[in-house]
């Protein structure tokens, strides 16, 4: 791209933060110019499906296969999503209409699908399987349309278009399988402006697909493998009987279309949401409710604290009479190093090192450049910002360890190198374990196991120890009030001062920020759609950012107005309290929107959810953690302490 094309991509993408209805795309790779009778190429990507969680590659199934099968060397980010691109034998050329063409080697003779092949095929139909095709880095899509609630009059002129992303394997009829086998490809280009003596060329700008079930009677193929079509009314679907074998043909049309779409807007259609405007409405809503209550918030705990310092800092004459009570009571006890300081320093190093890297991934993927077209470059990207950002994690952590009058920084910068870190390869490796079983290639291949395991013990450990060592060498975090030898006691506090009550408590505003944004994420995730909306889920983590702070610096005042000082692992529990709520939503979620029943999908969608749970705790604990510290050093600074 020249530079001035990119500079104003750059600046439209940015525009689309702030318009409701259009979707704009930053690419990351060059667009491919097409010359008249120029291949397409047509690769497989994957078969997925939202019932079973467990995608599989194009060819586990008995499809018709290119003389020559290879494999696209794929990402970190492809391998761990379970993409596996390949060639398949689909001839499309540049502006080339084909009417119909047999696909496989044998044109007139017929495929026959095994026993054991048709149940394979039956039974991924009946798990609502969709195939994934790609040409020219466009994936296939299925055009829906469908008549909105609006006047009859307008319902005549108009539909609304959708489109789904894939096409189905097949459909189910009185307990019947059907198999998709005619392809018809209508591929939109947009024609490039060139000189007068050039060959004209074009770009692809759309790739959508119309599946169709003919029976192998009602298709008419010859020798040199082209096929008549029969009239849509007249035939009759392809049957997949799982008991015996079967015969079919396999078949595809090409037809182009020329489109005014550009080729830097073209994944347009494919990021299109019908409820963006619900979207924005959600989003403005928390905003305004979250800024609205956090400023309540703030006003009352300014001025309580104003008060409190106040009537702290009087000389009074009959001092010996007046019994202190509150905060100030507990000034000799407040930063008294807390149980397990090495596995609580470990537990905020690795939040850091999480929050640092959520912010850079969100941050460029808002900015367009980990785009829905670079295939796999989200999660890669996050993997190595994970690995680098142990450097300010095991930072953070020494120095924390040090404050807390810890001394042995060797173990606990291997602590914090391999505590969140090891619970998450250890959900994974287990859960990886069941997905081998099942042949999918959702399956982490051993080789790229073995890539992780290295870029872990390779980079992530030694930048953790070095950031440790910086951060335990540094001056410990200065303290403003001199902590007593003997602790005091701890009155008895009231049942809504119980740590679960203040875990209900602290979570519900966070939450109530970001729910909104956790379905679309969701679906995303579970429903195999596109997540796009990255100048949402930035703003999103900035009000979940002020909310944690804000709700964790009122518990902690709570907390110590009761004259409990041991607030250091209360504080970083009770501030990740929204995970609680995530996890509740989470099972929300798996009962209302998915058609999961299988024993391996459920543990699928459990075992990751709770790694979002307990990384989405990390985070939001951390974040409470560090504002409600810098909070009590704060305040206890600004009253005279004899």
């Amino acid at each position: 791209l020249s530079l001035p094309l990119q500079e104003r991509l750059m600046c439209l993408q940015l525009l689309t933060l702030f318009n409701e209805t259009s979707s704009f795309y930053v690419p990351g790779v060059a667009p491919i110019n097409f010359h008249q009778k120029d291949p397409v190429e047509i690769k497989a990507v994957k078969l997925t499906s939202s019932r079973t969680q467990l995608p599989y590659e194009y060819y586990s199934l008995p499809f018709c296969q290119p003389k020559k099968i290879t494999y696209k060397a794929e990402n970190l980010g492809e391998v761990l999503r379970g993409d596996r691109i390949v060639n398949t034998p689909f001839q499309v050329f540049m502006n080339i209409e084909k009417k119909c063409e047999v696909l496989c080697d044998l044109p007139n003779k017929p495929v026959v699908f095994t026993v054991e092949q048709s149940k394979l095929i039956a039974e991924r139909i009946q798990e609502d399987y969709y195939i994934h095709l790609i040409a020219d880095n466009l994936p296939v899509a299925t055009r829906l349309e469908f008549y909105s609630n609006r006047e009859e009059e307008e319902k005549k002129r108009e539909k609304d278009v959708q489109f789904e992303h894939g096409y189905r394997l097949g459909f189910m009829d009185s307990n019947k399988f059907y198999l998709h086998n005619h392809l018809s490809f209508i591929l939109y280009y947009h024609r490039e402006e060139v000189e007068e003596n050039q060959e004209p060329t074009y770009r692809v700008v759309r790739f959508e697909v119309v599946p169709q079930s003919i029976k192998l009677e009602d298709l008419k193929a010859d020798e040199k493998g082209t096929c008549m079509l029969p009239e849509a009314a007249g035939s009759a679907p392809q049957e997949i009987d799982p008991t015996k074998k079967n015969q079919l043909l396999f078949t595809y049309s090409v037809h182009w279309e020329e489109s005014d779409i550009k080729w830097a807007s073209r994944w347009d259609t494919y990021l299109t949401m019908s409820d963006v405007q619900i979207h924005w409405f959600s989003i403005i809503n928390s905003v305004v409710v979250v800024f609205f209550l956090s400023g309540i918030l703030s006003m009352i705990i300014i001025r309580t604290l104003r008060k409190d310092i106040a009537n702290y800092n009087k000389e009074d004459d009959i001092e010996d009479t007046m019994e202190e009570s509150g905060w100030k009571l507990v000034h000799g006890d407040v930063f008294r190093p807390p149980q397990y300081p090495m596995i609580l320093s470990s537990l905020l190093g690795s939040g850091i090192q999480l929050f640092c890297m959520i912010l850079i991934v969100i941050f460029v993927a808002m900015l367009g450049m980990l785009s829905p077209s670079s295939r796999g470059a989200l999660m890669t990207t996050a993997c190595f910002l994970f690995m680098f950002m142990g450097v300010f994690g095991g930072f953070s952590a020494g120095r924390l360890y040090r404050t807390l009058k810890g001394h042995r920084w060797k173990k606990g910068a291997f602590c914090t190198a391999t505590l969140y870190p090891g619970v998450v390869f250890g959900i994974c490796f287990v859960l990886n374990c069941f997905i081998w079983g099942k042949h999918s290639s959702g399956a982490v291949p051993f080789p790229t196991m073995v890539a992780l395991l290295c870029m872990w013990f390779g980079i992530s450990l030694p930048l953790v120890y070095l950031g440790y060592y910086f951060g335990f060498r540094k001056q410990p975090y200065d303290n403003p009030v001199r902590t007593n030898q003997i602790p005091r006691q701890i009155p008895e506090q009231r049942w809504y001062m119980n740590r679960f009550v203040g875990i209900l408590m602290a979570g519900i505003l966070p939450f109530g920020a970001m729910f909104i944004e956790l379905f679309f994420i969701f679906s995303a995730i579970w429903e195999n759609q596109f997540y796009y909306l990255f100048g949402f889920l930035f703003l999103v983590f900035i009000i979940l950012v002020v909310s944690c702070s804000q709700i964790s610096i009122v518990m902690v005042y709570f907390q110590l107005c009761a004259e409990d000082y041991r607030w250091w692992w209360r504080t970083f529990l009770v501030s990740g309290g929204s995970a609680f709520y995530v996890l509740i939503y989470a099972i929300f979620y798996f009962v209302n929107k998915l058609d999961i029943v299988e024993f391996i999908p459920s543990l699928l969608y459990f075992g990751y959810t709770t790694l979002m749970v307990l990384s989405f705790w990390l985070l939001t604990g951390t974040i409470g953690f560090y504002a409600a510290y810098m909070f009590v050093r704060k305040i206890y600074a600004a009253v005279k302490i004899d």
